[in-house]
């Protein structure tokens, strides 16, 4: 018994523990979009799955003896792959397809190891069933719900502040090796004990006779439930790190509450109560879907919160989605147990929770982004939440919780049509890929003068341009002529005197920087998403009006810029942090030596730290400490009239008369020394440290 629990607890703590270790790995490569965190969940659910294919056929199929065999052998080849440390081979070039070569990539980095811990639970639970016929074998299943969630709430706080990527992946590996001694040894035990070694293995009911199969129908609402819960949890995790941060605490935030529900619903000590958790599921469900529509009136926000004023508070918008989640995973995973066979077809039932878990996990990484222009798929999820809360109610005779789910129900369709015109409202243009959501809207349309077009990334402002032709070439929103980088691009012109200008700036938005270029200069806008690219150029005219040489290089900067000669760039602004999904990989001591092999000896490297809930002013410091150079934070607060927004730049330089030119009138000062920090590096950072 301890040989089985130990074998199933250490393959859970690995096998949730691998997700964030390798997605941090890969992250950077792909532009630090919470997609990324999607796709690898697309293809966990979807090895998990194989996995229980294999176990499920392996207990059916093949005899105890050959069992241990075939497991050894797939073990012994699984440990030539280590340690799983990704080749950057897989980075991507600038016009690859991002989810499949995510998917290539961790088939080839983990994909054996991670199959091999996925057959794990079902195979020794069944194991265990067999000789231990009147055991808890579904309590196993929690056992190694708990390991996982072992797993998921120590990489926040410890693992990964404290180590860094390498040490994880060998770590990792490690403890991959003994897991495939456990492993082997568990299936050498139980070939030993089995009572009939040459047959395939059948585990008798309590009766003596073999259970009876579970019906076609039952086995369809056990995937219906899976899946749900699946597209539950990453709705609820797109929603959320789109408007906090695509970072590691707030992927597994959603997911240990995920997890914490397999573990409540299948101790079978009765934690699931239908009686009031299915309709609060409902109202939870009724209550998060209104919540997508919240509106705050303009007048109770500061001018340059505008843009943002339609998101919920965080202090509210996490403590509601994880209980809604929390809620409407106990009514699925509890209906699940409710309706879970004799362990005789243990196997046959994960394996059908396991394909609920990857169809799910397909609809929201895959399917929806190309179906789809819209997150739509995270309110539909919300809303068939309660209807198969009124169905399932109203099918156990359970008339006034049925009846009150039926209105939660209907309130839901009604939040639905809500939230579908209040997202289409003023939209004239909008689309999704692998990066996100955008939509183009109008603002003020009653206004000729003050009328503006508007580009949206999900709900953060990526940039606003005048319609007046008379205004189309005025820089608006974070790029004012007050701003860090307005400043410094007119500084250096004037130091520069007649010479061209040579600029890049990182993160196009509608290329509002463009305005300032003048005939002559040459302008390098670094853009990974080819629809902002497409819309900066359609719908936009900053591009198109510019006087300057204009070049787009298209892909993730810091991959392009690695591959690129030095650019001679007398201004290098970064402007990737003024969303809430930071892109890390851009802000490290790495990316900072890129930065500076395309820079000037007396250029200005300008980093945008714009941000609601991270204060990146110390990394930023200590970037600047790596060069030498010195760092001056310039804050601009326009008037609440302007067509400006309130902004936060540090411009990095060792240019003297720069240097002057950004202190007179107060408009920069020096940022402080840092201590007691690590400096951020593709291998470390701490995201902990820097939250406000």
């Amino acid at each position: 018994m301890l040989l089985y629990a130990s074998t199933i607890a250490l393959s859970a703590f690995l096998l949730f523990l691998v997700q964030p270790i390798i997605a941090k790995q890969i992250l950077p490569w792909f532009g630090g979009s919470s997609a990324v965190w999607t796709t690898c969940m697309v293809f966990f659910q979807c090895i998990l799955l194989a996995g229980y294919f294999y176990a499920d056929t392996l207990i059916r199929r093949v005899s105890a003896r050959r069992q241990a065999i075939v497991h050894t052998a797939l073990l012994l080849l699984s440990l030539a792959v280590l340690p799983i440390v990704a080749s950057e081979a897989f980075k991507p070039q600038a016009d690859s397809e991002p989810v499949g070569r995510i998917l290539l990539l961790l088939a080839v980095t983990i994909g054996l190891p991670y199959l091999m811990l996925s057959t794990t639970g079902p195979l020794v639970q069944a194991w265990y069933a067999r000789r231990f016929e009147h055991g808890q074998v579904y309590r196993l299943y929690a056992l190694s719900n708990v390991a996982s969630l072992g797993a998921l709430i120590a990489y926040p706080p410890l693992i990964e502040p404290l180590t860094s990527v390498k040490v994880q992946s060998w770590a990792w590996s490690a403890g991959y090796a003994v897991f495939a001694v456990l492993a082997a040894s568990s299936a050498w035990v139980a070939m030993r004990g089995a009572s009939r070694a040459a047959q395939p293995v059948e585990v008798a009911s309590t009766a003596g006779q073999p259970a009876a199969a579970p019906a076609w129908h039952r086995q369809l609402l056990w995937l219906t439930l899976s899946a749900l819960g699946s597209v539950m949890l990453l709705g609820t995790t797109t929603h959320i790190t789109q408007n906090v941060a695509s970072v590691p605490f707030l992927w597994v935030l959603p997911l240990v509450l995920y997890l914490t529900t397999f573990i409540l619903t299948f101790d079978g000590q009765g934690w699931y109560r239908p009686s009031w958790m299915v309709p609060l599921a409902a109202l939870l469900a009724l209550g998060m879907l209104g919540a997508l529509s919240w509106r705050l009136d303009p007048q109770e926000a500061a001018p340059w919160l505008q843009p943002v004023r339609s998101i919920m508070p965080v202090t509210l918008a996490v403590p509601l989605y994880g209980v809604g989640l929390f809620l409407a995973c106990m009514f699925c995973h509890g209906e699940l147990v409710r309706r879970k066979p004799h362990p005789q077809h243990l196997t046959r039932f994960y394996l059908m929770v396991s394909l609920g878990g990857a169809v799910g996990g397909l609809l929201v990484g895959v399917v929806a982004p190309s179906v789809y222009d819209w997150t739509w798929e995270f309110p539909q999820a919300l809303a068939l939440t309660a209807l198969l809360a009124a169905g399932l109610s109203l099918a156990s005779r359970a008339w006034w919780r049925g009846g009150l789910c039926t209105l939660c129900a209907v309130g839901c369709l009604v939040a639905y049509h809500d939230y579908d015109g209040y997202v289409r409202q003023g939209a004239s243009d909008m689309s999704r890929n692998f990066y996100g959501t955008l939509r183009v809207q109008t603002v003020e349309p009653d206004s000729e003068l003050n009328a503006r077009e508007r580009l949206l990334h999900g709900v953060i402002i990526h940039g606003e341009q005048y319609r007046n032709p008379d205004r189309q070439r005025e820089a608006t929103t974070y790029y004012g002529p007050n701003s860090g980088i307005g400043l410094t691009l007119q500084a250096m012109r004037e130091i520069q005197g007649n010479e061209p200008q040579r600029a890049g700036l990182i993160g196009l938005g509608v290329g509002t920087l463009a305005t300032y270029g003048r005939k002559g200069d040459h302008y390098r806008i670094y853009e990974i998403n080819p629809q902002v690219l497409e819309l900066a150029k359609r719908r936009f005219t900053y591009l198109k009006q510019s006087e300057a040489e204009i070049v787009t290089p298209l892909g993730d900067a810091r991959l392009v810029l690695e591959r690129e000669a030095p650019q001679r760039l007398h201004v290098l602004a970064i402007d990737a942090f003024s969303s809430d999904s930071i892109p890390v990989h851009l802000i490290t001591r790495e990316a900072m030596q890129a930065y500076r092999r395309h820079v000037v000896d007396d250029g200005a490297i300008v980093f945008h730290i714009t941000n609601r809930y991270l204060d990146l002013r110390g990394v930023v410091r200590q970037l600047a400490d790596q060069i030498g150079w010195q760092a001056v934070l310039v804050v601009d607060e326009p008037p609440s009239d302007s067509p400006q927004y309130h902004s936060d730049w540090v411009v990095i330089t060792r240019n003297d008369w720069l240097l002057e030119l950004l202190r007179k009138d107060d408009k920069g000062t020096a940022l402080p020394g840092v201590t007691g920090r690590r400096p951020w590096t593709d291998d470390f950072n701490n995201l902990f440290e820097v939250l406000k």
